[in-house]
């Protein structure tokens, strides 16, 4: 069982996971608005270096090399990519989101870690096992792996098109007509689709279908956690823009390299015994 911890820094909360407890790491709340990643690394590990991207929903991963290369040679302030891996200790990695699915990865054995933006269209692309190809590639091995994925739109209240259901199937359900993969996921253990009383609409969980994604790869239900708390129905702590229409985000960020002993944070009484 894996369990989230709420902690403190000077009276902000933000989340925490025992999978990940080797890094430093976070899913921060609104209450960090509008706080930069720049200014959230002290809360983790002020001696880090910060990296943080455009998110433009693809499946795009980078390394700190990648960013730096692009930003020497580019106009903009940011790289565009929704997924962030680290090549070396104290690299602090960023990604925003609102309902999308913050995904932070960390590798026991090498102390790599990762950061993804998974919204509906990320995950329709695969941008987790994206992710994990890329650090297999660096030589992680898929047992060594602990991925928690932050708060985000539960799939009770997250409402889309069939359409939508049928793209973001065929990432597990490949080679079907769009009726047959709705068929084949109703049928799941754990099915990440529910009926919606309008014609043409389906309620959709993001997350179980990340998590049948990595499952698909071989990788263990005790190697994934996933928050108990939906950014839609927590609007005292999350941002939802389904709910407020609004342009803002909270930020999720994991340090690589092991954790030192000297946390500067409390951890708060109430710890929730979410499961994995």
């Amino acid at each position: 069982m894996h369990t989230w911890h709420w902690r403190n820094w000077e009276g902000l909360p933000y989340l925490t996971c025992s999978i990940l407890e080797h890094w430093h790491h976070g899913f921060f709340t609104q209450q960090f608005w509008p706080r930069s990643p720049q200014v959230i690394t002290e809360v983790l590990q002020p001696e880090a270096s910060v990296y943080r991207l455009k998110q433009v929903h693809g499946n795009t991963v980078l390394t700190p090399q990648e960013v730096e290369s692009f930003l020497s040679s580019a106009e903009e302030d940011l790289a565009s990519a929704d997924g962030l891996m680290s090549e070396q200790p104290l690299q602090a990695v960023w990604v925003a989101s609102a309902d999308c699915t913050p995904v932070l990865i960390g590798d026991v054995k090498t102390g790599r870690v990762a950061a993804l933006h998974a919204g509906w269209r990320g995950t329709a692309k695969k941008i987790v096992p994206q992710a994990i190809a890329r650090l297999q590639s660096q030589g992680s091995k898929l047992d060594d792996l602990r991925i928690a994925m932050g708060p985000a739109i539960a799939g009770e209240v997250y409402q889309v098109s069939i359409e939508v259901a049928a793209e973001i199937g065929a990432s597990i359900i490949p080679h079907e007509s769009e009726e047959k993969i709705i068929t084949v996921l109703y049928e799941l253990p754990n099915s990440p689709l529910q009926e919606d009383p309008n014609p043409g609409k389906v309620r959709l969980d993001v997350r179980r279908v990340n998590t049948l994604q990595l499952e698909n790869l071989g990788i263990s239900a005790e190697q994934i956690a996933i928050a108990p708390y939906c950014t839609f129905q927590t609007p005292e702590h999350f941002f939802s823009y389904r709910r407020e229409k609004e342009k803002k985000v909270q930020w999720s960020g994991i340090v690589s390299g092991k954790l030192t002993p000297d946390s500067k944070v409390e951890i708060s009484e109430s710890v929730f015994d979410a499961g994995s």
